[in-house]
C-alpha cells in the first residue's frame, strides 16, 4: 500500500511540474492573433491560387492585416471582397479592375496543320519538354489541356485543338497562365473588346505557311490606331490595354482577322 501511495504522489508531482511547464511555455511563446487577420481570411475566397503574389489566402490575410498588401489585392474576389476587407481594415478599397484569362492563339485545326496523332501523357509541359511539335506552328497552343486541369472554376476547354476561356466563369486567378509552357495565356481587362489572337513572331510569309490565321506584322493596325495603343514588335502586334479606346478600327482593317473581339461563351 505504501508503494502505491508513493507512486501516486510521484506521478502527481510530475503532472504538476509538466503542467506548470506547459503554462510557462505557452505564456512565454504566446503569439497574439490579430483579429483583423482572421476576419480578412474569412472574407477571402479561399482559392489559394497565388494570383495575389502570396503563397495562399492565409499569407495574403496576414500581409493585409500588417499593412503589407492592399485591401484590393485579391484578383479573384474583385470589388465585393475588396469592399469587405476595406471595411475590416477601415480603409477605402478603391476601384478593382477585373481581369480574365485570354489565349493568344487562333490556330485551330482548320487554319494550321496537325503533324500527327499524339499518344502519350496529356500534358502540354511534358510534350514541350520532349521537343514534340504537334502542329506546324511552333508558337501555337499545344492543345493537351494542362490549363484545363489547373483551372479551379472549369472555365477552360480545348476546342478544335485550341484552349478557349469561358469569360463568364473565369475569375482571373492566373493559374492557367502560369501552367502554359508557351506563355500563350495572359490576363486582360474584362471590359477590353480588342485582342490580338496570335503569338507567332516569325515574318509574314513564314507565318502563312504554318497558320492561315496568324499575324503577319503588316502594321496596318498601327496606322489605324489614333491613340497609339498598338505596336508591332518582333513581327507581332501588341495592344496597350490602358491606352486602347476600343474604337475597333484595327479589328476592321486587320487583313488576317487576328485582331478580334473576345469569343463569348
Amino acid at each position: 500500500m505504501e508503494l502505491i501511495m508513493i507512486t501516486t504522489a510521484v506521478i502527481t508531482v510530475i503532472g504538476l511540474v509538466v503542467g506548470a511547464g506547459l503554462v510557462f511555455t505557452g505564456k512565454k511563446f504566446y503569439v497574439e492573433v490579430d483579429e483583423r487577420e482572421a476576419a480578412v481570411r474569412e472574407a477571402l475566397p479561399g482559392n489559394n491560387c497565388g494570383a495575389c503574389g502570396f503563397a495562399g489566402c492565409d499569407a495574403m490575410a496576414a500581409a493585409i492585416a500588417k499593412g503589407e498588401a492592399p485591401v484590393n489585392g485579391c484578383p479573384v474576389g474583385g470589388g465585393p471582397v475588396a469592399a469587405k476587407i476595406g471595411a475590416i481594415m477601415g480603409t477605402e478599397a478603391g476601384a478593382v479592375e477585373r481581369k480574365i484569362a485570354f489565349v493568344r492563339c487562333k490556330g485551330s485545326c482548320e487554319v494550321t496543320k496537325n503533324q500527327g496523332n499524339y499518344i502519350g501523357i496529356q500534358d502540354c509541359a511534358s510534350a514541350v519538354r520532349a521537343g514534340l511539335a504537334l502542329t506546324d506552328c511552333d508558337y501555337g497552343c499545344v492543345g493537351l489541356g494542362t490549363c484545363v486541369q489547373v483551372c479551379p472554376e472549369h472555365a477552360i476547354t480545348v476546342q478544335n485543338g485550341v484552349a478557349v476561356v469561358n469569360r463568364k466563369r473565369c475569375v482571373g486567378c492566373g493559374l492557367c497562365a502560369k501552367s502554359c509552357p508557351k506563355g500563350l495565356i495572359e490576363l486582360v481587362p474584362e471590359q477590353n473588346r480588342v485582342i490580338v489572337q496570335c503569338s507567332n513572331r516569325d515574318k509574314g510569309p513564314q507565318v502563312k505557311q504554318v497558320c492561315s490565321a496568324g499575324c503577319i506584322g503588316c502594321m496596318l493596325c498601327t496606322r489605324q490606331c489614333e491613340s497609339g495603343a498598338i505596336t508591332v514588335e518582333n513581327n507581332l502586334a501588341h495592344i496597350d490595354y490602358a491606352a486602347c479606346t476600343q474604337c475597333g478600327k484595327c479589328v476592321e482593317k486587320c487583313p488576317a482577322k487576328v485582331i478580334t473581339p473576345p469569343v463569348e461563351q
